[in-house]
């Protein structure tokens, strides 16, 4: 019998009908490293074993237990299906980012959808970052201050930071001091279409999201549930931190999304503020896919400054 595919979210993963999960990208893996271009030196750790939840954890070069830095709590992209921490474009573009910001990085591998359906993402980014905070790893205790506290990430990541930083404001956890999240083409939708998503142009991609959504979340009453669009969030205004950059691709089908974000949070009644950067002429997480180029580089910069602000 033929191995008919079930779910077709091609060029990212495919499900055939005898349950088989084909991932067709971010399966290549790179060890942690003392990354010569930087000088940035990483390591593997485990978080909970018995779920196979692991991080890789960063250090600048000359990082001084006298000197505390911040701490930058990563989550990679990959719609919630694909991609890794240990991926070699996230490895490079944290070693970049922890050398030009000066910070110690924890960069969390959660898993992923439709073997670990959604929550089990954002479960596993919120025990990543109270297990950061516990100071349950020898280099965050030496390096690390955790009364600053940065949350980052790009699409799915993104979407996963701004959730955790909701979480960060609901619940108040003690130990560590959140003051800020950067969301580089965050993955967030709704109902309404909005901006370029109602064009003919966009139509292929608003049904490839509006399918993805369901599918890595079963459970999904519709794609106005708060943790996909903050603008129906009650809560929105709670959110557990002061300032956010946000960072749009102007050929991006997201861009818009992003853009929104910033208008419902600067509206809602949030106390703190927020920047929106859009980039002319690249498309989605462009810094990930040619970090060398000069708006990659140029955005690396912005984020550092926006952490040591």
């Amino acid at each position: 019998m033929a191995d008919k595919i079930l779910h077709d979210f091609f060029p990212a993963l495919r499900v055939h009908k005898n349950g088989r999960v084909e991932r067709l990208m971010g399966l290549d893996l790179v060890p942690p490293s003392l990354d010569p271009l930087t000088s940035v030196q990483s390591k593997d750790v485990q978080i909970a074993p018995e779920i196979n939840l692991s991080a890789r954890i960063y250090i600048p070069p000359n990082a001084d237990p006298t000197k505390k830095l911040p701490l930058l709590v990563y989550y990679h992209g990959g719609g919630f299906i694909i991609e890794s921490a240990f991926s070699p474009f996230y490895h490079k573009h944290l070693n970049h980012l922890v050398a030009q910001a000066n910070v110690v990085a924890v960069s969390v591998n959660y898993r992923l959808a439709p073997e670990f359906p959604i929550p089990a993402a954002f479960e596993d980014s919120w025990r990543a970052l109270k297990w950061s905070a516990k100071g349950k790893d020898e280099w965050i205790n030496e390096f690390a201050d955790l009364n600053r506290v940065y949350l980052g990430g790009d699409s799915a990541g993104a979407n996963i930071a701004h959730n955790m930083a909701m979480r960060v404001g609901l619940e108040n956890p003690e130990g560590f001091n959140l003051l800020g999240i950067f969301l580089n083409c965050p993955f967030f939708g709704g109902m309404d279409l909005i901006g370029s998503e109602t064009t003919e142009e966009s139509k292929r991609w608003r049904e490839f999201f509006e399918k993805l959504w369901g599918f890595v979340c079963p459970s999904l009453r519709d794609r106005d549930e708060g943790w996909v669009n903050p603008a129906k969030d009650p809560k929105l205004s709670g959110l557990g931190c002061r300032k956010v950059l946000v960072y749009v691709a102007e050929k991006d089908f997201l861009k818009d999304r992003g853009l929104y974000y910033k208008e419902v949070l600067s509206n809602c009644g949030w106390k703190g503020e927020i920047e929106c950067v859009e980039v002319v002429g690249e498309d989605h997480c462009f810094s990930m896919i040619n970090s060398d180029s000069e708006v990659a580089i140029d955005m690396i910069k912005k984020v550092a400054s926006f952490i040591n602000q």
